[in-house]
C-alpha cells in the first residue's frame, strides 16, 4: 500500500512569461515518492531540475499543478505555513554545502534545530549523533574550511536531516567531489537515509549513482517519465 510523502501533479513553471524570451520549464510534471522511498532524478543540465526541486521544496512555486506533502496540498497556503512546513518537514541538500563559514561542524548542525525550537542539549546531542554516524564525529569542533570536501558535504547531510524531516530534497549532492570521495559520500548519505526511514529525491548526472536507489525518474522536455 503506497504512503506518498511527495506528490507533483501536473507541476508547470514558465520563466519571463508574457515575453518574447518566455522559457517553459516543467510542462505538467507529475511524481509520487512514497515512504521510505529514494529516487534519483535524472536530466540533461538546463532541463529544469532544481526548479523542480525548489518548486517540491517550497521554495518556489509552480504556475499551475498541485504540490502535495505529506498528504497535504501546499499550493496556495500562505507564506509563514509553507515556511513551516518547509522547515519542519524538509531537508535540502545542494551540491556546494553552503555551511555557514563561522560556525564549526557541530554549531552549523545545531542552529536549524534552535530555530525550530528544540533545546541546545537535545539539539547538541543530535547533531553529535548524525555526525558519528557519517562518520564525521572527531571534526565537530573544526569550522567548515578546516575540513575537506567530503567531510563538508557530509556535515551538510547531518544538517539537512537535523530537524527530522519526512523529505530529503538533493540536488547533485556529490557533483562537487572527486569520484572516488563522491561514492564514499554517497554511500554515507544512502546508510543515513535508510537508517531514519526518509523519503528521497536526489538529483544526480552520475547513473551508477542512480541506479543505486529505489527507482530512477527522468526529466525531458518538461515531463518527468
Amino acid at each position: 500500500m503506497s504512503d506518498p510523502v511527495l506528490e507533483l501533479d501536473g507541476v508547470e513553471k514558465t520563466y519571463n512569461r508574457g515575453k518574447p524570451n518566455a522559457v517553459q520549464v516543467l510542462r505538467g510534471a507529475s511524481l509520487t515518492v512514497n515512504r521510505g522511498e529514494v529516487v534519483a532524478l535524472v536530466a540533461p543540465s538546463g532541463a529544469g531540475k532544481s526548479t523542480l526541486l525548489h518548486i517540491a521544496g517550497l521554495l518556489d512555486s509552480a504556475d499551475a499543478g498541485q504540490v502535495r506533502i505529506g498528504g497535504e496540498t501546499v499550493t496556495g497556503l500562505s507564506d509563514r505555513r509553507r515556511t513551516r512546513i518547509r522547515r519542519e518537514g524538509v531537508g535540502f541538500v545542494y551540491q556546494f554545502h553552503h555551511l555557514l563559514p563561522e560556525f564549526t561542524a557541530l554549531e552549523n548542525i545545531v542552529l536549524p534545530q534552535l530555530a525550530n525550537g528544540v533545546g541546545q542539549g537535545a539539539a547538541q546531542a543530535r547533531a553529535r549523533e548524525l555526525m558519528a554516524r557519517v562518520g564525521v564525529a572527531e571534526r565537530a569542533g573544526h569550522r567548515p574550511a578546516a575540513l575537506s570536501g567530503g567531510e563538508q558535504q557530509r556535515v551538510a547531510f547531518c544538517r539537512a536531516l537535523a530537524n527530522q524531516p519526512k523529505l530529503l530534497l538533493a540536488d547533485e549532492p556529490t557533483g562537487n567531489l572527486d569520484p572516488g570521495t563522491s561514492d564514499k559520500v554517497f554511500a554515507a548519505l544512502m546508510e543515513l537515509v535508510r537508517q531514519t526511514g526518509l523519503s528521497a529525491l536526489i538529483a544526480t548526472h552520475n547513473l551508477d549513482l542512480a541506479a543505486r536507489m529505489d527507482r530512477i525518474v527522468r526529466l525531458e522536455d518538461g515531463q518527468l517519465g
